[in-house]
């Protein structure tokens, strides 16, 4: 990260560190795991225990120099707030957490072991990459410890066990939902079924690498850097596979059947029955 960008966040990090509400502050995204490109914002999560009221954040906003442009109040994908840095031009990206509601979010995965339909460990991963600006009481490092521990292999079964079979093998999977589409010549829905199937392949891939998910950027490149076990040629079948979702050509299926047969492949070589998505009983 800049010695610009350190800054900012962490004059930031001091101001929101003196609300009462505010229980940690943590560094994200992309600055704080090495993988910023010129394109990376400033994420900075700020953990709280009741609203902060948004007078408060404006103050800050005007308190570290303006902006020259702002959105603060965002709801989309979660309270957030997000401007471009008067002085410096740097895009601030803060993202307000509940701390109970993420402390929750942890302990479900990482020690209820509950899957999600894809995505099930993003949250685990951004704690344990996360650098830690304030945290008082200690709260978000004992989250993180949590988060960095052994991958837990009930974790790593149930991820498979949830989100292998919504590939294709029962009837309202993501393949059957594409054939349908692709027969309607709909690609608005060829698209979503598909974002839908990659979301439950990757989780399949990562858990089967005991490694957590690192979010929705990068993932083929960050699938090939970190897992070892790969299906065959899968990068280039995912190419193939998104350039012919564009179209909607009828070979997307033929296309899709044999990216999903080598998965199934790199499964049963691993010890798993694809027909069950479960370990073999030997």
């Amino acid at each position: 990260m800049s010695s610009t960008h350190a800054t900012l966040a962490r004059r930031l990090s001091e101001m929101f560190t003196e609300l009462p509400q505010v229980e940690a502050i943590a560094l994200a995204g992309s600055r704080s795991n090495q993988v910023a490109d010129p394109a990376s914002d400033i994420d900075l999560y700020v953990y709280t225990r009741s609203d902060i009221p948004l007078a408060a954040r404006q103050s800050i906003v005007d308190r570290a120099g303006g902006a020259t442009k702002a959105d603060l109040g965002l709801t989309h994908w979660g309270p957030g707030d997000e401007w471009f840095d008067a002085a410096s031009g740097i895009e601030v990206d803060i993202i307000y957490f509940d701390a109970a509601w993420m402390e929750n979010q942890i302990h479900r995965v990482m020690r209820e072991h509950q899957a999600s339909l894809g995505y099930t460990t993003c949250f685990c991963h951004t704690v344990k990459q996360s650098q830690i600006f304030s945290d008082a009481r200690g709260w978000l490092a004992g989250l993180q410890s949590l988060c960095r521990q052994e991958y837990p292999e009930a974790l790593r079964r149930n991820i498979i066990a949830f989100n292998h079979p919504i590939l294709r093998r029962v009837i309202p999977s993501f393949a059957n939902q594409l054939e349908k589409a692709v027969r309607r010549g709909d690609l608005i829905s060829i698209n979503h079924r598909l974002a839908g199937l990659l979301a439950s392949y990757f989780d399949v891939i990562f858990a089967l690498n005991r490694q957590l998910h690192p979010g929705e950027k990068r993932l083929l490149e960050l699938a090939l850097a970190r897992c070892e076990k790969l299906p065959r040629n899968m990068a280039a079948d995912l190419v193939s596979l998104l350039r012919l979702s564009a179209t909607g050509e009828p070979l997307l299926l033929n296309q899709l059947t044999e990216f999903l047969n080598r998965l199934d492949q790199l499964l049963e070589q691993e010890g798993f029955d694809p027909q069950t998505s479960r370990p073999r009983v030997l």
